[in-house]
């Protein structure tokens, strides 16, 4: 019998201290819910996961882009309906100044406020914001050849590169809706029947390009409505694939769990018993 080594009680700690680190990983990854929490877990299973991660939170943000989208284009057509009502009070007004029962004079009192309500275009056109970005003064306008602008709108609705939706929203101040000219002069008058029958045809055509452009718009709000609904599926799933691979099953490891601290214990019972066993050699020498 060697006595100098207890080769036993080495060998039995050596195989407790293995598994008291499988222990140890057994809570962290009860702890953590997670079945790969670092690459050492699982290399390859960790770089899928990390890669998924990145799509899932890219997706995400995705959807956000979308939503504020959906803002922009509201507030976009919330201030293109007051300038229709603007349009639409000033062809009220000029039908009024066609009736043949009207004086010079009263159609001159009609033209102030005429006046005034094209002055109130222009005013909407350039207090139209969206975090600070003028949307009715051209900035957002294709190019009237087909080019793309060079500021034009954007969404970007995906979780890569250049997945983005491009909007156009036209210029809707007084000179672009030929209320005003280069000059700032306003051009519409309602001061004779003749006069006020052609700014008839001038704000129906201005309130055709206002129409136009909202109906425009609800169809980016309902492109984008749908954006929101498949990127946030798309996050779903993906979460669904990551959490099948990285999570950790509950049942199987609560059961590695038991079985190794029951080995544990028979591992410390084993060291005793080895102890004793040199304890009983020292005896037979006194």
């Amino acid at each position: 019998m060697i006595v100098k080594t207890n080769i036993a009680s080495v060998n039995t700690n050596r195989l407790s201290k293995y598994q008291q680190l499988d222990i140890n990983t057994n809570f962290r990854k009860l702890s953590s819910g997670q079945r790969i929490s670092q690459a050492g877990d699982d290399a390859s299973g960790y770089a899928v996961t990390e890669k998924m991660t990145a799509q899932i939170e890219g997706l995400n943000q995705a959807e956000r882009n979308a939503f504020d989208g959906i803002s922009f284009i509201q507030t976009t057509e919330g201030y293109l309906s007051t300038t229709n009502t603007v349009l639409r009070r000033i062809r009220e007004l000029a039908v009024q100044a066609a009736n043949g029962v009207y004086t010079t004079e009263d159609r001159l009192q009609i033209e102030v406020e005429v006046s005034q309500m094209v002055h109130e275009v222009d005013r909407l056109a350039s207090y139209a914001q969206f975090n600070g970005l003028n949307m009715l003064t051209g900035r957002f306008a294709n190019d009237q050849f087909g080019g793309i602008p060079t500021a034009s709108m954007w969404f970007h609705v995906g979780a890569n590169v250049d997945q983005n939706i491009r909007a156009y929203v036209g210029t809707f101040t007084a000179n672009a809706l030929a209320l005003k000219d280069e000059a700032g002069n306003i051009v519409v008058s309602v001061s004779a029947p003749a006069k006020a029958n052609r700014t008839i045809a001038v704000i129906d055509d201005a309130i055709k390009r206002v129409n136009k452009q909202v109906a425009d718009l609800g169809a980016y709000q309902n492109r984008l409505n749908k954006v929101t609904q498949s990127v946030s599926i798309g996050s779903e799933n993906l979460q669904a694939a990551r959490s099948r691979i990285r999570d950790v099953d509950m049942a199987k490891e609560v059961s590695d769990l038991v079985r190794n601290q029951i080995l544990n214990q028979a591992q410390i019972s084993m060291i005793s018993q080895a102890n004793q066993r040199a304890q009983s050699v020292l005896q037979l020498l006194q």
